[in-house]
């Protein structure tokens, strides 16, 4: 199995690092619309937003904030919130103070880490290794009384290198392949009942892409608290799944946000072979070429 502390960071150990000139600390903070409830009426859009006035009012001491829905996606690509270019992530994160030379620990208030998770997704994709999620996020910070601050910090800007890293992100042409040859395991990472199609989102199809299998993120963290489970509890999961270690496999759900949770999750467990599909449902399903599959 991977090193656990490759990925994750425990409080205590932030906060003893809080003044360390390797180390960034990124609030990722935001949010995205609840699941609908099957019958009911749904809010129209996407929904998806950043929570900087959250960041403004109180945050882990010297951490920037990254608004998850502009700072690191394109905003020229016609599917929402794709993974910006690279020239757009390097100025993003020279911006903010983040170097080659940094490890950068990120974390927001999302049970599953969702916006942490893809941050650090972002950062490996474009070659950035020296990254780590908040176990229990910003919420256990809060919780053990550990300081916060309202004082926006000014870092000097940095020299980051993009170097992108095509195996992490996959594409509708690498998931139509893994469909036909049988290649890859297709996770989906959304809720069972968006899986299903008793459940959906405005503007999008019912169901999933045909041969998925269902690993909603929930699954994979102690929802009471925030933290991960434990990594032979993760690794269960993914084996009773019928994961192997060895075979690619690519996760998707609405946006790849929620994907990057478990393929964090994966990684964590020790299976290296894993892509986020990025355009994920929000593309797929608005792709009538493209099949899907419905639970009966």
């Amino acid at each position: 199995m991977a090193d656990r502390g490759d990925f994750l960071v425990e409080t205590d150990w932030l906060h003893d690092h809080l003044d360390d000139g390797e180390v960034r600390v990124v609030d990722i903070r935001g949010s995205v619309p609840p699941v609908p409830t099957p019958g009911a009426p749904a809010a129209a859009g996407l929904g998806y937003e950043g929570a900087y006035d959250e960041y403004a009012a109180a945050h882990i001491p010297g951490a920037v904030y990254l608004d998850w829905t502009k700072d690191i996606v394109d905003p020229d690509d016609e599917i929402a919130v794709q993974v910006a270019t690279a020239e757009q992530f390097t100025a993003t994160m020279e911006r903010a103070g983040i170097g080659d030379e940094h490890l950068v620990i990120a974390y927001d208030t999302h049970p599953a880490s969702t916006f942490a998770t893809r941050l650090w997704w972002a950062l490996r994709y474009y070659g950035h290794t020296r990254v780590a999620v908040l176990n229990g996020g910003f919420a256990k910070w809060q919780r053990e009384n550990r300081p916060v601050s309202g004082e926006i910090p000014s870092l000097a800007p940095a020299t980051f290198t993009a170097r992108a890293q095509p195996s992490l992100r996959a594409t509708a042409p690498d998931v139509v392949s893994a469909m036909a040859d049988g290649r890859a395991t297709i996770v989906d990472a959304r809720d069972p009942g968006q899986y299903s199609g008793s459940v959906v989102r405005p503007g999008n199809r019912a169901g999933h892409i045909p041969g998925a299998i269902n690993i909603p993120r929930e699954d994979l963290v102690d929802l009471s608290t925030g933290t991960w489970l434990p990594t032979t509890e993760l690794a269960g999961i993914f084996a009773d799944a019928g994961l192997a270690p060895d075979r690619p496999i690519v996760a998707y759900c609405n946006g790849g946000v929620a994907a990057a949770s478990v393929h964090f999750g994966l990684a964590v467990a020790g299976y290296p072979r894993v892509a986020n599909y990025d355009g994920s449902w929000n593309e797929w399903s608005a792709r009538t070429d493209l099949p899907v599959e419905v639970d009966q």
